[in-house]
């Protein structure tokens, strides 16, 4: 086949050679992956990246290399051509140039095309997102994965629907790979992210305020750190709507985002922990009141921070990576049967060796397997013959609730990402409702345990409490601290200690 005495050039070989082995490649590559179950992350970027990005620099080198070897010939009288402008089909060297030409643009739309579309759609997926930056990601892309988000994309939760806010997040996410590439990531990655959608624009579009339901039933479970693991029931009537649902939200925790009401608050810390002032609005009546708190900022330090409209994400600020904290998972561990009561006292020497700082996880894990061994040989010798596999059991499930929270290579887990949702372990409600938030007309944002929750019951096997109909409890400690309880915050010891 004749081709332009241009194209005889060594620039233009290697371009072919170049876009015939990448689009090759690609073409087998793309075969290759349709038959395999899991699709892995690395190959979507081998394919949709590199190998398109190489296809396309060969493709570019044959003109380059067919321009220069004119150039050259120029500049030494060689004619090669007599005109560059004529195009005469009838000759056949013209013909098969261009149809190779018109093939190769055909079939580099092509792929162009369809590569774009596929890395477009790689580039939202969740295993993008997880799996591509893995050291960084490794923390939220687990904790994502065994949270009750763990089917809703990473994009629609992050971007949403809408061109806007897909090229932010592309403008964003270039300052990430470099991030990553640089090794500048911070560690642990920063939250909240200050650019996030509202939630409005992106959680409600499954969970819209219309649609909330009536008061649930919350069943916990706890485990105190005695000998004998004792269990400690709590049964909570969640006041998250009004009794009846066609009451709307005119009562009831989601009531502080009822489209009628509006919350503005600031915060002193980045992790919104600290909140000194909280302003409520009306929208009907245009009512206006300002509460502060004992600290009473001045107008000058209050002017210089943020201001910020109450949403969703102000309680529930971890809902697809939530770090549970370890007295979270292990006396989630101990009601499911994996670590056993049986065990005297496993509770308490969970959470000993959950209070040591790791370095990285390997060492973590070991240690967590020769702290379970020692402490029984050295204080229950006797019950190891027969709780051999309890024992072992035990540390296997201590070691997969560190593996699935705690990231000490990112210095990520619960303590780093403070959970807004309730008062156990972080302040969360307490935040603002402490009884120490008051307006100048004397209104207290009130403390009061039932604004939220009835208590139904609560106790153990030896001493259980009922409530009556239409009644609840009120909350008795399971450690007689003596009502301390009243006067703390439940953070200051369940943060850390039990």
């Amino acid at each position: 086949m004749k081709l332009p005495a241009s194209y005889y050039n060594l620039i233009s070989y290697i371009g072919v050679s170049i876009a015939g082995i990448s689009l090759s490649t690609i073409i087998f590559m793309m075969i290759l992956t349709s038959f395999m179950e899991e699709s892995n992350a690395y190959i979507g970027i081998f394919i949709f990246m590199i190998l398109t990005m190489l296809l396309f620099l060969g493709l570019v080198l044959i003109p380059i290399g067919m321009w220069r070897k004119t150039k050259i010939a120029k500049r030494d009288n060689v004619e090669l051509v007599k005109s560059r402008l004529i195009l005469n089909l009838n000759n056949k060297r013209h013909l098969n140039a261009s149809l190779i030409f018109l093939f190769g643009t055909f079939i580099f739309v092509l792929f162009t095309g369809v590569g774009s579309y596929e890395l477009y759609h790689y580039s939202e997926s969740v295993e993008f997102c997880g799996t591509v930056c893995h050291e960084a990601m490794k923390p939220e892309y687990t904790a994502y994965q065994n949270s009750s988000h763990a089917k809703v994309t990473c994009a629609q939760c992050h971007i949403g629907s809408g061109a806007e806010w897909f090229v932010k997040a592309k403008i964003s996410g270039m300052y990430q790979v470099y991030s990553v590439l640089a090794n500048k990531v911070p560690r642990p990655i920063e939250t909240p992210i200050a650019n996030l959608r509202p939630a409005r624009e992106t959680c409600e579009q499954c969970h819209w305020p219309q649609k909330f339901y009536s008061p649930s039933l919350k069943s916990e479970k706890y485990y105190l750190t005695d000998e004998k693991n004792t269990e400690w029931e709590i049964q909570l009537r969640m006041k998250t709507s009004p009794q009846h649902s066609s009451m709307g939200l005119s009562d009831g925790i989601h009531w502080h985002i009822n489209p009628d009401v509006q919350i503005d608050y600031v915060a002193t810390d980045t992790k919104r922990e600290l909140i000194p002032w909280v302003r409520y609005i009306n929208k009907a009546t245009g009512d206006t009141v300002i509460y502060k708190d004992e600290n009473d900022l001045e107008e000058a330090a209050l002017d210089s921070l943020d201001t910020r409209m109450m949403d969703c994400m102000d309680c529930h600020n971890r809902p697809a990576h939530n770090y549970l904290t370890p007295a979270t998972f292990v006396n989630n561990a101990i009601a499911s049967g994996i670590v056993s009561t049986e065990l005297p006292g496993i509770k308490g020497l969970a959470m000993g060796i959950f209070t040591e700082e790791f370095h990285n996880t390997d060492s973590a894990l070991k240690t967590i397997e020769t702290s379970v061994w020692n402490y029984y040989m050295e204080n229950y010798p006797e019950i190891i013959p027969e709780k051999e596999g309890l024992i072992k059991q035990a540390t296997q499930s201590l070691q997969k609730g560190f593996h699935d929270n705690m990231f000490p290579e990112m210095n990520a887990n619960w303590d780093a990402y403070p959970d807004h949702i309730g008062h156990l372990e972080f302040n969360g409600c307490f935040r603002c409702h402490n009884d120490q938030h008051q307006s100048p007309e004397g209104k207290v944002i009130s403390k009061d345990c039932n604004l939220c929750h009835d208590i139904m019951l609560q106790g153990n096997q030896d001493s259980t409490y009922v409530a009556k109909f239409n009644e609840s409890l009120e909350f008795k400690h399971p450690v007689d601290i003596d009502g301390a309880w009243k006067e703390m915050n439940c953070s200051e010891c369940h943060r850390y200690l039990y």
